[in-house]
């Protein structure tokens, strides 16, 4: 298991760079919450929102390449 630590400002925008397979889209899915995180907490500003669905936590993710 690794541990992660990411704090992104108000308004600030974040390009997560890394070689294939290292966990940028895991952790991202993790942040919007479209992947469960089980043993970690994520929070956006000082709420935990972990069981917050991904439409209520007021942030995008957006792809490398579109899938239309």
């Amino acid at each position: 298991m690794h541990r992660s630590s990411l704090k992104i400002r108000d308004k600030e925008s974040m390009v997560l760079v890394g070689p294939s397979g290292c966990g940028k889209t895991t952790t991202l899915h993790m942040v919007a919450g479209l992947k469960e995180v089980a043993e970690s907490t994520v929070k956006i500003g000082k709420r935990m929102v972990n069981a917050v669905l991904s439409r209520d936590r007021d942030n995008a993710t957006v792809f490398q390449n579109c899938a239309i």
